[in-house]
């Protein structure tokens, strides 16, 4: 939602945050924002620095909204743009608007990202495929894996091929409860000290759609079984929700409610981290580059050899997400496109560098004994099998040609010697 003038640069902004899939609507005022927000609620608000910003914030709290701001002005005095900030807004962007912060601020605060999901993982392409075929039935789907594997994407893809309208995420990780329950619920006008007006929660304002519960592990317990009756009513939307943690381990320690997660025994999506999705890394990095390069508006930059093997054998702890900034970080990095391994930093500007042998472990001398011929065929064929038989990532890994990686492997199974099958 954008608080502003329906035409020049907040109309501008608008038409920008469309382009990158978001659906946007625009109030003139905050107390139109607000009587939207209460009626059908929203992922990010933007909102004019020359309006009474601290008044607006203020009310949001009172009312219970968990709404992200962003403060936005044309020439707006810096004593403006603190205060925003002070009253509680994320952040604030200078108008006329730049693409790339529109896109910033979208990614990080509403989540919206409409990009294609890139990946050949086996593991990664039966997780989506699963998700895709499940999600036509109105039936709960659980999406787990660790932060950063793109359990959201996967819930948007979902969604898309579900043919409803409507997608409406909840933050359950980080709320306070009463705030919560009436972003879920929401509540009638004087059911509490500020409620000036009837809400409707997001069961309401999704019906006919999707409801995404993202870290549903998150959901304090008061809520659960609500939770669990508004799923039960006919009209309820479909839910999606994600979890980063087990939740049987919840149950079992009594923090999470059984027969909730038995609504998500006949749909649970697995998403595999990076680091075991190695043949996928060269494709993400090499997408992430190009769509940073073009926002840029840079050349499709070229990714030396020695940085795709950096990328390859670094853990990602922080999974596609980690991956994703890195490379926008190379890119800025890299304005003549030419992405070497000194432009693979992570977020405070260290070098990323290559897992070293583990301790005491005996490298070179269990070598001792065996031919180059012998040494060489057990390095290909051990980089083949971490990078789950696709032979472009363990020919660049290795330094050489796919051409050479093939010839080798057909010799390989000419003497009888057992090979990863190609992913």
């Amino acid at each position: 939602m954008i608080v502003g003038s329906r035409t020049g640069a907040f109309g501008e902004a608008a038409q920008m945050a469309r382009d990158l899939g978001a659906e946007v609507t625009l109030a003139e005022s905050p107390a139109t924002a607000l009587d939207q927000l209460r009626e059908t609620g929203a992922g990010l608000v933007m909102i004019d620095v020359d309006t009474d910003v601290p008044e607006f914030m203020k009310t949001l709290q009172i009312e219970r909204f968990a709404v992200p701001v962003l403060a936005c002005g044309i020439d707006a005095s810096a004593d403006r743009a603190v205060a925003a900030v002070r009253a509680g807004a994320r952040d604030y962007i200078p108008l006329p608007p730049d693409r790339d912060l529109i896109a910033a601020a979208i990614t990080q605060l509403a989540q919206v990202d409409t990009s294609d999901l890139i990946g050949d993982d086996p593991a990664f392409r039966s997780a989506l495929d699963f998700a895709r075929a499940m999600a036509p039935a109105h039936a709960p789907i659980l999406i787990t894996g660790e932060r950063g594997t793109g359990k959201e994407r996967v819930a948007h893809t979902a969604h898309a091929a579900s043919g409803r309208h409507g997608f409406v995420t909840v933050e359950c990780a980080g709320v306070a409860a009463n705030v919560l329950e009436s972003e879920l619920f929401g509540h009638t006008a004087g059911a509490f000290d500020g409620a000036r007006a009837a809400r409707r929660g997001a069961f309401a304002t999704a019906r006919g759609g999707t409801l995404f519960l993202r870290d549903i592990d998150r959901l304090p317990a008061p809520l659960q079984l609500r939770v669990l009756e508004a799923m039960s009513e006919a009209d309820a939307p479909n839910v999606i929700a994600s979890s980063t943690r087990r939740l049987s381990l919840f149950v079992e320690a009594g923090e999470f409610r059984s027969d909730l997660l038995a609504r998500f025994a006949l749909a649970t999506v697995a998403l595999p981290p990076l680091r075991q999705r190695g043949g996928d890394i060269p494709l993400l990095a090499t997408a992430f580059a190009m769509r940073f390069a073009a926002m840029q508006g840079q050349p499709s930059p070229l990714i030396d050899p020695a940085a795709e093997r950096l990328l390859v054998t670094y853990e990602w702890p922080g999974n596609v997400a980690e991956l994703q900034e890195a490379m926008h970080r190379a890119v800025l990095l890299s304005p003549d496109g030419y992405i070497g391994p000194d432009a693979i930093v992570l977020a405070d500007g260290s070098r990323i560098t290559a897992p070293a042998p583990a301790a005491g472990r005996p490298v070179i001398s269990s070598l001792v004994g065996q031919t180059v011929e012998e040494v060489e065929r057990a390095l290909i064929l051990e980089t083949l099998e971490r990078c789950q038989g696709n032979r472009t990532s363990a020919s660049q890994i290795l330094g050489i040609s796919v051409r050479t990686m093939r010839n080798k492997l057909k010799a390989f199974v000419e003497a009888g010697i057992p090979v990863v099958p190609a992913a």
